[in-house]
């Protein structure tokens, strides 16, 4: 079933810091976890949940704590652990600071400097706006921390060599700012930024080359392979292949209860997205999501 439903949303299985998020060099020094302006807390956590960070950041058998990680995600390169990113000093982010949590959003980088895998989409969350980043911290902070170590990945020759990476980011890194394309209404722009930076949809819904990069010249055309080993459905406005056929409406009512145009519910990987990301989004950002996708390029996938 899950391999004929199109899923406009973030990939929720890909949302990880690909890489164990070290302490920073001032791991001593004490970092609140205390946030006392509640109104950014309060927009922080929206903005968690649009980039369906807890279904990555929580074990899913047996079920663990929230944020404190240890999901296993298999891929065509090894298996990737998802980190411990609640606030706790040794195992979580406790003793970042600010600057290192931007530096790991938009730099892709630990407090060290070292690289992370691009199974972290930090390549999406690059372009995302100081502001949001900001609050996504605060609530970060706000949370319990979890005393759970991290696990090192499991990846195969020569996908575990970090260096390596340095040729991957130039191929496929792009750390441009989101910029709005003032040819378009403002609500096809918040639906941009929703799918193309902060939901980071196209890290799992567009098809990707040898060495993981995605390929734009067919963006949201679907994967054969996805985090799970499932099929990656077309999300474009490819009328067969894709959701071409569906109404504003019906896409809106997908993303917020999960139900098929045909009646049918949502299955597989994305009734969890639904669940903790879409199901929690405004309506109108749903619309928003709605009319971007609705003005995407037809093409043939999966």
């Amino acid at each position: 079933m899950y391999l004929r439903m199109p899923s406009a949303v973030a990939a929720v299985f890909l949302c990880i810091f690909a890489a164990n998020p070290a302490a920073s060099a001032d791991s001593g020094s004490a970092n609140s976890v205390a946030v006392s302006d509640k109104a950014l807390v309060k927009e922080g956590a929206y903005i968690f949940q649009a980039s369906g960070c807890v279904g990555c950041h929580t074990a899913e058998k047996p079920k663990g704590e929230p944020l404190a990680g240890g999901r296993r995600l298999k891929t065509p390169f090894g298996v990737f652990v998802t980190p411990n990113i609640s606030p706790d000093r040794e195992h979580g982010v406790g003793a970042w600071s600010e600057a290192d949590f931007f530096r790991a959003m938009r730099e892709g980088r630990s407090p060290e400097g070292a690289y992370y895998f691009p199974a972290f989409p930090f390549a999406s969350y690059a372009a995302m706006t100081d502001a949001d980043l900001s609050a996504l911290w605060a609530y970060l902070q706000a949370q319990p921390p979890r005393a759970r170590r991290n696990q090192d990945h499991e990846l195969d020759f020569p996908f575990n060599l970090r260096p390596l990476l340095v040729f991957w980011r130039f191929l496929y890194f792009d750390d441009t700012p989101f910029a709005s394309d003032p040819a378009k209404s403002e609500e096809w722009n918040r639906g941009a930024y929703l799918v193309r930076v902060m939901g980071h949809c196209g890290e799992c819904h567009t098809p990707r080359t040898l060495m993981g990069g995605m390929r734009l010249d067919r963006e949201f055309a679907g994967s054969k392979s996805g985090p799970k080993g499932d099929r990656i459905p077309n999300i474009t406005t490819h009328a067969v292949k894709g959701i071409g056929v569906w109404s504003k409406e019906e896409i809106v009512s997908f993303l917020a209860e999960g139900y098929l145009p045909d009646g049918d519910f949502v299955g597989g990987a994305m009734t969890e997205v639904v669940e903790n990301s879409t199901g929690r989004m405004t309506e109108r950002d749903l619309s928003a999501i709605a009319e971007f996708l609705l003005a995407t390029p037809p093409h043939a996938g999966p």
